[in-house]
């Protein structure tokens, strides 16, 4: 199992030394901005590392929508996100789900995931593995809800994609973490990454606040049972830079010792 945390993109390799990192995830481009991704000039040092890469999409992008001032612009960042992310030799892409506006119907929403990765398909494909993320709040979003999971993944068919899961978002969204792991896969057939991040607001809020693993409202037992179960790398999204991140990473290889093949 590796481990390692979102970091910040300037020098990921770096930060992960100083996290004692096995793998770093980051932004290739400002998360609520709407520009695409620039070559990096240290792509090779990436490539060459013994460090995992993964990229997080952009927060603004939404193909579910059925706005297409939004929808259109969105397949088109994340597929160039993808070919970005495949250029410095990431690992997977992690987009968040996605959700339909108020009233629509939400079959839309998984109809146009699955158009989605048709047009990435159509345009030479991701070149990549994107991880699809369960989300924490929105009655409308199409991976908050393991029945709307569910859904989608019904939609996708034989489209290959991954599944990141990510534990405050599931404790937010109103998911009970025991046993999630063996619902979540009875669906998608698979893990791919954890986010392993404790919740600053209680089961069931809706709101997006990481804390760390051994603050928050959830039980860092109950965190460690999701990441065992999932048998899947695992990245940190908490808050406290290189002190904060480092001893949520030492918290999770003394507990995980043993289990995990670890450094």
């Amino acid at each position: 199992m590796r481990i390692g945390a979102h970091v910040d993109p300037t020098d990921p390799l770096a930060e992960a030394t100083a996290r004692a990192a096995d793998a770093v995830q980051f932004f290739l481009s400002d998360p609520q901005g709407w520009k695409s991704p620039q070559p990096r000039a240290d792509a090779a040092a990436l490539i060459g590392s013994d460090v995992d890469v993964y990229v997080h999409a952009p927060y603004v992008i939404n193909v579910a929508t059925g706005n297409n001032r939004i929808r259109i612009p969105s397949r088109k960042l994340l597929l160039a996100h993808a070919k970005a992310a495949a250029a410095i030799g990431a690992k997977g892409l992690v987009v968040h789900g996605g959700h339909v506006n108020a009233g629509d119907d939400p079959s839309t929403g998984f109809d146009n995931w699955r158009k989605a990765l048709s047009y990435a398909a159509e345009s030479g494909g991701f070149g990549l593995p994107v991880l699809i993320e369960n989300t924490a709040g929105g009655e409308n979003a199409c991976a908050r809800r393991l029945d709307a999971l569910a859904r989608l993944w019904d939609a996708l068919g034989d489209q290959e994609v991954g599944f990141c899961l990510d534990t405050c978002h599931a404790h937010a969204g109103g998911e009970e973490l025991l046993g999630l792991v063996d619902r979540v896969k009875a669906i998608t057939g698979r893990i791919d990454l954890v986010h392993a991040n404790n919740s600053k607001d209680g089961f069931g809020s809706g709101r997006d606040r990481h804390d760390n693993l051994s603050s928050g409202t959830i039980d860092p037992d109950l965190l460690l049972a999701v990441i065992r179960a999932a048998d899947a790398p695992v990245i940190v999204e908490t808050p406290g830079g290189v002190e904060g991140q480092g001893n949520d990473i030492a918290f999770l290889r003394r507990q995980l010792d043993g289990e995990t093949g670890a450094r």
